[in-house]
């Protein structure tokens, strides 16, 4: 029974079958594929875009507040009509692979028009996380990209905004766009003028040339040394995973989807995922501005008090946040919920007692339980890989293969290895032949990295549970495994409110250290006398670290072995950084970076006198 599930009933929704084939081979590697065929998947995403605006011409496809606090809307028809006109224009200036379309804006309407440009053109197009702009200090995983990806045209949407980063790393023979503002002494380009370019003889030609194999965008995801990989994006990729999603989230095919999303469209959850589902859908997306963080989400509050989404998609933190709000104001409930087919999350394992609260608070709206969704998935799977049973989803369990997928799971050090095989899944890395070949096997299977266990030992149909990072787990000096990503999660749960991630040490040494990553959020719920969201004070609050010894020791009285036992940890009072490498603009931490960086503390940590700021149980 999932979390909250109670005797209060499950709202029924239409989902895929979750079937599969088993074959076992003599080495312990089993395979599993779907019963379910894949149907049929478009050669282009923007043949969706086409049959809609012939369909349901005037209905929204996107809207975003303006400076007035309205809403602006682009209907089909009018994003088929622009984006035929940007198109245009970037097939006038020669784009392609060799010189694609660098985005640098977040989430807006005219970042989505240019992209649907690049998208109907053929010409790859790559967004580009704003944290490496308006956060980074020294803009190296910037600077590394232009080199990598050589973009023939930059957009920004506010020059002025990005005219740091513009002036810096934009050479005067690559052309930039922007929405408005100026930069000082360098000529611009306005998108209305881009978007009122003649629409080029060759057009139709180049959007029926466009096939499977052509290159749609590139995202990018960092390795275990902070530098960004370009991740090959096909037409094929993200096609053929839009038709998983329907197939597998089939309440999708009786009513088009109403989206409230503020998922980065750099990252593949909001950018591939969420605008895919929209459009393959025929749906509406409304863009939130809003972020799960104090002053964020009041914003996203005031969109759900206007708009009843269908299916909501968030980060375990989006909910966390919301969940205060929910519980206190009925009308926002009552909206919120009212024709929520299911929710769904990524990123990070959901905690029970907000997975508890979510359902309590749609049995109050509605009389049922609206599902809980999750799956497992990665940029180089476009990103749909595995997806959870409304009726079985728990937090930590990831489900079986969806339609269209293989899974191959190969033991590992007494864990099982995931690897990923299908259309959706990438033919590799832009330029990095190397890392290329070194992430698939010798069957062409995609190394996700991941392991997971079955959820039932004696049925495989039950599905899986995710099981830890495969990079991220070591032996104690003793010779004993440590799998962190469990352990990492127990101790989250745990010390929850406060603790929003933790860096687990301990490779090679007697016993398992932990770098604790604190959430001001949580802290203030302790100590309500916080006023700031600065992790170092919050790492020297005497109430914050008294609450944190208690649910620690707790936790430790709880451990059943070495493996699973944290003697000691320390509560960073430094940010993690960007330009390092040690955490990602969306909240995913790296270990092995933070190990890496922090040397100092982790040696703080096993000290024979232990410093004062070492919290032990």
């Amino acid at each position: 029974m999932p979390p909250g599930g109670g005797t209060h009933p499950l709202r029924l929704i239409s989902f895929g079958d979750p079937a599969v084939s088993v074959d076992r081979r003599a080495d312990g590697t089993t395979y599993l594929r779907p019963l379910r065929a894949l149907p049929e998947y478009p050669v282009r995403i923007t043949d969706r875009l086409h049959h809609w605006a012939s369909a349901t011409p005037d209905r929204v496809f996107m809207a975003e507040r303006d400076g007035d606090g309205s809403w602006r809307k682009v209907t089909y028809v009018e994003l088929l009509k622009v984006s035929r006109h940007i198109a245009s224009g970037l097939l006038s200036r020669g784009l392609s692979a060799e010189r694609p379309l660098l985005i640098l804006s977040g989430n807006s309407i005219d970042h989505a028009l240019v992209a649907f440009g690049a998208l109907y053109a053929g010409v790859p197009y790559c967004p580009v996380s704003p944290a490496y702009s308006l956060i980074s200090k020294d803009y190296g995983k910037l600077s590394y990209l232009m080199k990598l990806l050589t973009p023939g045209l930059v957009f920004a949407d506010d020059a002025a905004q990005f005219a740091a980063t513009l002036q810096a790393n934009v050479g005067d023979d690559t052309e930039i766009v922007t929405s408005r503002g100026v930069l000082d002494g360098r000529a611009v380009t306005r998108l209305a003028e881009l978007a009122a370019t003649p629409l080029h003889p060759g057009l139709d030609a180049a959007h029926e040339a466009i096939g499977p194999d052509t290159i749609a965008k590139f995202l990018l995801t960092s390795g275990s040394t902070g530098n960004p990989k370009a991740v090959i994006n096909t037409q094929r990729m993200i096609c053929a995973n839009q038709v998983m999603i329907r197939e597998t989230m089939s309440f999708l095919k009786g009513e088009p989807p109403v989206i409230v999303d503020w998922l980065p469209w750099n990252h593949t959850f909001g950018g591939n995922h969420n605008i895919g589902l929209t459009l393959y859908n025929g749906g509406s997306m409304y863009l939130d501005a809003g972020k799960p963080v104090p002053g964020g989400i009041e914003e996203t509050v005031r969109n759900l008090r206007e708009i009843s989404p269908t299916v909501y998609f968030n980060v375990p933190k989006g909910y966390e946040s919301l969940l205060p709000y929910l519980r206190d104001d009925v009308a926002l409930r009552d909206k919120f919920f009212g024709r929520l087919h299911a929710m769904f999350f990524s990123g990070a394992a959901l905690a029970p007692h907000i997975w508890n609260g979510l359902d309590e608070l749609s049995v109050q709206a509605t009389g049922a339980r609206v599902p809980m969704l999750t799956g497992l998935g990665a940029t180089e799977t476009a990103p749909f890989f595995m997806s959870v049973n409304p009726r079985t989803s728990r937090s930590g369990h990831i489900g079986l293969p969806v339609p269209g997928n293989e899974a191959k799971l190969v033991p590992n050090n007494g864990k099982l290895e995931v690897r990923a095989r299908g259309p959706n899944v990438t033919p590799g890395y832009w330029r990095q032949a190397d890392m290329t070949e070194a992430a698939f096997d010798d069957e062409g299977f995609y190394k996700l990295g991941d392991s997971l266990k079955p959820a039932d030992a004696n049925n495989v149909h039950a599905g899986f549970d995710f099981d830890g990072r495969i990079a991220e787990d070591f032996k104690l000096a003793s010779g004993t495994w440590v799998s962190v990503g469990p352990l990492r999660a127990r101790f989250i749960a745990a010390c929850a409110p406060l603790v929003r991630d933790a860096v687990i040490a301990g490779i090679n040494r007697d016993e398992i250290a932990a770098l604790v990553v604190l959430d001001p959020d949580g802290c203030r719920q302790i100590n309500p006398a916080l006023r700031s969201n600065d992790v170092g004070i919050c790492a020297r609050d005497k109430e914050v670290r008294r609450v944190f010894r208690e649910r620690f020791t707790a936790f430790q009285s709880a451990a059943t072995g070495s493996s699973t036992k944290i003697t000691r940890a320390l509560l960073l009072a430094v940010p993690l950084s960007i330009d390092r490498g040690e955490v990602t603009d969306k909240g995913s931490v790296n270990q092995r970076a933070v190990l890496d960086h922090r040397r100092e503390l982790v040696e703080m940590l096993y000290s024979s006198k232990l410093a004062a700021d070492v919290i032990t149980p």
